[in-house]
């Protein structure tokens, strides 16, 4: 199965997506999180590819999409969203499956919600919608959106460190299971001059995404969509009770927690890919 490298402009975002699989077949969105991009998915598209059209966008401020700086683009999650909205307009995506993976999850959840129609499925991979699944670096990052200033904005260059990245991709899974060609390419993208302060703003914004959990609720108590949550639960960032909790609004949710961390695709691409397919046959 081939796998393609496509552009499309959206207003003034060059967003690269990966594109395989049949073009009539059924559509699957797969949207990446930090500090990665779409190259998370190369071993899960094969799997998938086969029966389904697979889109994997790099988010803007990521990967090898080409957005503009931060002076000439507002770097919110909303702002991301809106981008990912159109680019899935301007390719035809009427209709389709969301992979929704840590920023990809509230990215993927306010298209969900402006769009419900849309949607066929949703399977989240460590992509939280609830307070219970907030570990317990967030009580830090609260204070810090609460109490902003400069010296806490800085605090969080940390996160983009090269150790920290490994770390997030290393912890939770089990010892030489991790290969490092996705930690050591996140490390690069996020080293580009800019990145930083893009990133920065992404960070105090994401307390945008937590404000709007109950709206996220409402949408799966609402419209019950098929959901399959397929989630590492060593992860410390989102802790596996973020999983459990989406049977309280969709009691027919899907659970399964597997024994890795942050990045599970990275050690379970083909466990995680046989269950997408397995859900995805099912009558909805």
């Amino acid at each position: 199965m081939n796998v393609t490298y496509h552009t499309q402009t959206v207003d003034n975002v060059e967003v690269f997506y990966r594109e395989a699989g049949p073009a009539d077949a059924p559509n699957i969105l797969l949207l990446h999180g930090f500090p990665s991009s779409s190259h998370m998915f190369r071993d899960l598209i094969p799997i998938i590819g086969k029966d389904y059209h697979i889109v994997a966008p790099d988010l803007p401020g990521f990967g090898n999409t080409i957005a503009p700086s931060r002076d000439n683009f507002t770097y919110t999650f909303d702002h991301l969203s809106e981008i990912i909205d159109e680019f899935t307009v301007r390719l035809g995506l009427n209709r389709f499956a969301m992979y929704v993976f840590d920023y990809g999850a509230p990215v993927g959840f306010r298209i969900a919600r402006k769009h419900p129609e849309k949607i066929t499925a949703i399977i989240t991979q460590n992509g939280n919608a609830y307070n219970e699944g907030l570990g317990n670096k967030w009580s830090a990052r609260k204070d810090y959106w609460d109490h902003p200033t400069l010296e806490k904005r800085n605090s969080y260059r940390n996160a983009f460190a090269p150790e920290t990245i490994r770390d997030q991709y290393l912890t939770g899974a089990k010892p030489h299971a991790v290969s490092p060609d996705g930690y050591t390419l996140d490390i690069g993208y996020m080293s580009r001059p800019g990145n930083a302060e893009i990133q920065l703003d992404l960070i105090f914004d994401y307390q945008t995404n937590v404000n709007l959990y109950p709206e996220f609720q409402n949408y799966s108590r609402t419209y019950q969509p098929a959901l399959l949550a397929v989630w590492g639960k060593n992860d410390r960032s989102f802790i596996p009770a973020g999983a459990k909790a989406f049977k309280k609004d969709v009691p027919n949710a899907e659970i399964h927690l597997l024994d890795t961390g942050h990045f599970a695709l990275e050690t379970h691409a083909d466990e995680i890919g046989e269950r997408i397919l397995d859900f995805l046959k099912r009558p909805i």
